[in-house]
Order: structure tokens, then C-alpha cells, then sequence
């Protein structure tokens, strides 16, 4: 399965849309390399992986955790901190390995237009979701929507690689790498599973990048969708931080709303 050029965003959208859409989560780092016993942080983009819109509340976070060799670091409130729109992670690493970290979040809601909503859904390559909206003939109409985002990403401590790198957290929604990216160089792929509910996802749309000078990360997306046992493979096609991610919406049976997603980054660094 080819990759393809996430589809150019052009259209004009109102501003609760513009928002809505912009505020993807990732869970990054400045030290994705790190010693034993190094103290470091980990951090929260709420906007878009390169830009932090808005801080993320401890009332929001449901379940934090990092895990590597002989460790396993349950994320108290004490560890945080907040600083020019971005929330911030204190830990220090164990012994040596891959570790991986995650963040889940509690659901929120939003209501919009059809037009911002079709936007939306155009923009992110939910077409199977337009598709129903078409057939069912509510293409017209606007939504409610309960969304909740559940990030991870993986980091080195000194040389030994372990296979901490493909730790299922159980979110609802979950990249779990297949092969370390930390043993893998610029140019040989990586391949994911993607998991919803602790099944594979098939046939889910996934969007990768990579930060670049002068340039949002967004603007140079590149999509594919997952293959029937929910797997995507992709390449690094230079060094730097990576990331995948996804949102995997479904119609809602809850009294009041009409979908539910959930929001899935990975990251990650390539030398």
C-alpha cells in the first residue's frame, strides 16, 4: 500500500472548527537519548506537533505511565508543571533500554456546524464517515461529537534495546510498534499495529511526519491506511522526531451525541 499527500486544506472553516482541528496531542521530548539515571522531562503539544495551543489540566488526564527494564513510573500530579502553553513531565530513567510513555485523556465534547463538521472529516480522511453521513442523508446536518486523545511515545536509555518499545498501555485507541526504531536507521522502514479496543483497526487512515526547519510538521503529511490485520509500515526518510497518528470515529448510540472518536499519536526519534 503507497503512501499519498494528505489531501491540502484550503477550505475557510469557522473558528470553533479551526480550533478543534488544530489541537492534536502529542508526547514529546527534547532528549529522546538519555543516560541511566538521567532526570529529564517529557512533554504535552496540545495544537500540533511543532506548536502548543493550550495546556493540558490534571483533571483531563486519566492515565499516565512510562515503562522500561525493571521499571514502571505511575505519573502523580506532583510531576507536572505547566510553562507557555505547554505541560511538562518530570522523571528520571532506569536502568538501560527502550522505554515507552503514554498519556490517555478524559472524553470532552463538542458540537459543530455540518459544514465544519464535513470539513473536518474531509480533512482528517475520515471519507468512510462522510460516505455513511451521505447514504444516511445527515451530510446536511451538524454533530455532536465526544472525542478523547491517548498519546504515546518511545525513547532510549543508554545503548541496550529492549522490547519495552511494543508495550500495549490498553487505551481505546493504540500504535504499538512491530520492530524498535531505536535499531533501525534513516531509511529502513517501521512498521505499526494499530489497535482499537485491543483489536487490530483495519483499513484506518493514519498520518505520518516529521518536524522540519521553517515548516510545520503538518504541512508535510503523508497518509495511508492500515492493511486488514491493522498493520502500516512507513520510513523515516531522515533524522529527527517522527510520529504517527490517527482518529477513529464511530457513530454513537449514547442519548445525545451522534459520534465518538478517539485520538492516537505516536512518537519517536530516528538518528
Amino acid at each position: 500500500m503507497q503512501p499519498m499527500k494528505r489531501t491540502a486544506f484550503l477550505l475557510f472553516l469557522s473558528t470553533i472548527f479551526a480550533l478543534f482541528s488544530s489541537h492534536e496531542l502529542f508526547l514529546k521530548t527534547d532528549a529522546y537519548f538519555l543516560n541511566s539515571g538521567q532526570s529529564s522531562e517529557l512533554y504535552l503539544f496540545n495544537g500540533t506537533f511543532d506548536k502548543s495551543e493550550n495546556e493540558i489540566t490534571r483533571d483531563r488526564i486519566l492515565d499516565a505511565r512510562i515503562k522500561g527494564p525493571k521499571y514502571e513510573k505511575r505519573v502523580l500530579d506532583s510531576d507536572y508543571y505547566d510553562k507557555d502553553n505547554v505541560t511538562y513531565l518530570k522523571f528520571a530513567a532506569g536502568g538501560e533500554g527502550t522505554y515507552a510513555a503514554g498519556v490517555s485523556t478524559l472524553p470532552r465534547m463538542i458540537e459543530m456546524t455540518a459544514e465544519s463538521f464535513n470539513d473536518y472529516l474531509e480533512h482528517e480522511g475520515l471519507e468512510d464517515i462522510i460516505k455513511k453521513r451521505k447514504e444516511e442523508g445527515s451530510y446536511s446536518s451538524g454533530a455532536k461529537e465526544k472525542y478523547s486523545k491517548h498519546v504515546k511515545m518511545l525513547f532510549q536509555v543508554g545503548d541496550k534495546k529492549t522490547d519495552h518499545f511494543n508495550t500495549v498501555f490498553g487505551y481505546p485507541i493504540e500504535f504499538v510498534p512491530l520492530n524498535n526504531p531505536y535499531e533501525l536507521k534513516t531509511g529502513e522502514s517501521i512498521s505499526f499495529k494499530l489497535l482499537a479496543n485491543g483489536k487490530p483497526l483495519a483499513n484506518q487512515t493514519v498520518h505520518y511526519s516529521t518536524s522540519m526547519p521553517g515548516k510545520d510538521a503538518h504541512e508535510n503529511e503523508s497518509s495511508i491506511r492500515t492493511d486488514e490485520n491493522g498493520v502500516l509500515k512507513m520510513v523515516p526518510t531522515q533524522a529527527g522526531k517522527w510520529y504517527v497518528a490517527a482518529i477513529f470515529m464511530v457513530k454513537s448510540n449514547e442519548e445525545g451525541l451522534d459520534y465518538e472518536s478517539n485520538w492516537a499519536t505516536l512518537t519517536f526519534a530516528v538518528k
